[in-house]
């Protein structure tokens, strides 16, 4: 089982997974290239991070939701999630996943590759297809930011013994809290910004960075 030595926090979206889940569900709506500038845009930090969700999100409306299991299916793990993972475990720490996308996504996917904690937006729905809206609060970069403080405070992890590892401008706060901040497969405002760099896209490049084991 894990322990809470400490705790290593990751994005979801270009991340965790290759994919950006949004751009898949808007793809069902035949509006994946128009969400994808936008995702593009708010990665970028060139707006805010909120609105363009809302706006993003209201091009999901009326997507079925027979249609995440086409989504799930196109999910692409990031490479040496898995072993980075283990790696965790193994030294006796606990790994969380904090997204701007989607519980719908993340509660199959996370599980599925051994993460202990995760949060993330919910998409409102109706009659059997989206509404167009996310249903409760939105995950931002403040909430980002909460959840490394929230799950560190209740496992008594000091914020010295967090890592947090994105690649967007709402990924900033969360990093900048945590012991150390890793921009991976990062967008230019991020990598500046980051304590450090990794290069290669494979999470595998994480594992030295990790506490040793007890």
């Amino acid at each position: 089982m894990p322990g809470d030595r400490f705790l290593v926090v990751l994005d979801a979206d270009s991340t965790l997974i290759r994919n950006e889940v949004i751009e898949l569900i808007a793809d069902e709506a035949g509006r994946g290239a128009e969400v994808a500038a936008a995702t593009e845009a708010a990665m970028r930090g060139e707006v805010d991070f909120a609105q363009s969700l809302a706006s993003r999100v209201e091009a999901l409306r009326g997507v079925p939701l027979a249609a995440f299991e086409r989504v799930r299916s196109r999910i692409e793990p990031t490479p040496g999630v898995r072993e980075l993972i283990a790696a965790v475990h193994q030294r006796g720490g606990t790994v969380a996943v904090v997204s701007g996308g989607f519980h719908e996504i993340l509660d199959h996917v996370a599980p599925a590759l051994g993460v202990d904690l995760w949060r993330a937006n919910r998409l409102g729905a109706a009659d059997g297809a989206l509404t167009g809206v996310v249903s409760g609060p939105v995950i931002d970069a403040a909430a980002k930011a909460e959840a490394l403080t929230d799950w560190a405070r209740e496992r008594s992890i000091p914020l010295a013994r967090t890592v947090a590892i994105g690649d967007g401008a709402n990924d900033l706060m969360m990093m900048r809290v945590a012991g150390l901040g890793l921009a991976f497969n990062a967008k230019p405002a991020v990598r500046a910004r980051a304590d450090l760099v990794i290069e290669r896209v494979d999470l595998r490049e994480v594992i030295p960075l990790l506490p040793p084991a007890a």
